[in-house]
This record gives C-alpha cells, sequence and structure tokens, in this order.
C-alpha cells in the first residue's frame, strides 16, 4: 500500500471515530483519550529507553491527570501530573538504571506532562461551557486541516525547508498553505455563532493561535525523535506512524486554545 492510500485509510477510519466521541463527550471521549494515551505513553517510553524514562510513574502520572481533568477539571489534573514528580523519586530510588537519577526522573515527567496534559486539555475543552462541542471540533479540524494541507503543498510545490535540523522534510510552503487552510477552516466553524459565540476576529485568533501551537508541537516531538535517532514512534497507524506521531500537534494545540478562550471571557 502507498504512502498515500495509508494516510487516506487511517483518516477515513480514525476522523469519523475521533469526531464521534467528541459528539458524545462523557465517559466515551474520556475512554478514547485514554486508550489514545496508553498507547502514545508506550510509544514514548519505547522512543526513550536510552534516558530510562520510569514507565508507571509515567503511566499513572498521565492517567491521574486525565482523571482529574474529567472529575475535578485544572487544579485536578495539574495535581494528577505533579504527582508523577514523586512518584518517579520513588522508583527511581528502588530501580536499577543506568541513567543519572536526573536524566531518568526528567524524562519521567516530561512524558507523563506532555502526554497527560495535552490530551486531558482536549477533556477540559469538551466541557467548557455549552459551547464546547463546537469547540473542541473547531480545534481539531483546525489542526486536521492544517496538518493535510501542509503536507499536500509541502509534496507538491515546498522548496523552502522550515527546520531542516529538526524535520528535513517541512517546508515553508506547506507551512504557510497549511496555516491558512487552519486558520480558515477555524472562522467556518464559528462563522454561524459570530454574534453569539466567538466573533470573527476572535475565530480567526483561535485558528491563528492553534496553528502556530500545532507547528510548535509537530517541530516539539521532531526534535525528541532526532534526538533519540528514530523515524517514526510507532507503526500502529501506517504512513502516519504512532498515535504519538498523529496527536503531536494536538497536545500542544488543545493547550493553547483552552486557554485563549479563557483569555476571551468563556469559562
Amino acid at each position: 500500500m502507498t504512502t498515500f492510500f495509508s494516510r487516506m485509510l487511517v483518516g477515513v477510519i480514525g476522523l469519523p471515530v475521533v469526531l464521534g466521541a467528541v459528539w458524545v463527550g462523557g465517559w466515551w471521549l474520556f475512554a478514547l483519550v485514554a486508550v489514545a494515551a496508553a498507547i502514545a505513553i508506550h510509544e514514548y517510553v519505547t522512543m526513550a529507553r536510552p534516558l530510562r524514562p520510569l514507565a508507571p510513574a509515567v503511566y499513572v502520572g498521565a492517567a491521574l491527570a486525565l482523571i482529574g481533568a474529567h472529575k475535578g477539571g485544572v487544579v485536578w489534573m495539574l495535581g494528577g501530573v505533579l504527582s508523577t514528580f514523586l512518584l518517579a523519586f520513588v522508583l527511581n530510588a528502588f530501580a536499577k538504571t543506568r541513567a543519572p537519577s536526573t536524566v531518568a526522573i526528567a524524562a519521567t515527567v516530561l512524558g507523563a506532562t506532555w502526554i497527560g496534559l495535552g490530551l486531558g486539555h482536549i477533556l477540559l475543552l469538551r466541557e467548557l461551557h455549552d459551547k464546547a462541542r463546537l469547540l473542541a471540533f473547531t480545534v481539531l479540524i483546525t489542526v486536521w486541516a492544517a496538518d493535510t494541507f501542509a503536507y499536500f503543498a509541502g509534496r507538491l510545490i515546498g522548496r523552502h525547508k522550515l527546520a531542516p535540523s529538526l524535520s528535513p522534510g517541512k517546508t515553508w510552503e506547506g507551512f504557510v498553505i497549511g496555516s491558512i487552510a487552519g486558520i480558515f477552516a477555524s472562522f467556518i466553524a464559528l462563522y454561524d455563532t459570530r454574534d453569539t459565540y466567538l466573533t470573527s476576529w476572535q475565530a480567526v485568533t483561535l485558528g491563528l493561535v492553534v496553528v502556530l501551537a500545532a507547528a510548535a508541537g509537530d517541530l516539539f516531538e521532531s526534535m525528541l525523535k532526532r534526538d533519540m535517532e528514530v523515524k517514526d514512534t510507532g507503526r500502529l497507524l501506517g504512513a502516519h506512524g504512532g498515535v504519538l506521531d498523529r496527536i503531536d500537534s494536538l497536545l500542544f494545540a488543545s493547550v493553547a486554545a483552552f486557554y485563549l478562550v479563557l483569555a476571551f471571557g468563556y469559562a
């Protein structure tokens, strides 16, 4: 199967599942996010094996963050992820690892925070207020549009490398066209509610912030993969790589979107 058709197949199957879970919300969305977190953490721990992350602490810290976000909100989510520090310290005292304690604990906290907080904010977005479903849809569609158009534009007309030392395949042409597509998607998704919810300029601002955060999230994972000398975090999703490769943009974008909407005055 070619890379193109592999990507299309994953998108055709995966997108309705994700959007359906977001539409229903509640425990259905929590279950999907929890499964994605478990797989992503496995991929992260495998990728970061040279740093000797303490896997049980990563799983528990991220799980507590997701449970906190689902049941108690931001404060409980932060409390959950901060427990990773204590768990990592305790486990490191008994672990037989060749990595320095500072490195092992730092890698552990990074995994739980990156994945736990990123996915936790998706749950927070979905429960933010009476327009939560629309908001969550908008963020997902904006990220998807930006990623998709950036990929195809980069392959078709990309000439100038965006960050050659981090991700040689990404181009400025792809980034610009993907950003325009993402901002437009955000504007269209929120257009009908411009007089009752986010105004047009707020919708455009949300789109801009989401696409910039998504690009940063993508490059952040590329930096980690470069350091660990791996191409993809997994093979579960075919040409897309692993689950972590697929959600890396969303892990940053969900956080940025949540606090921007709070700044707009919607809690």
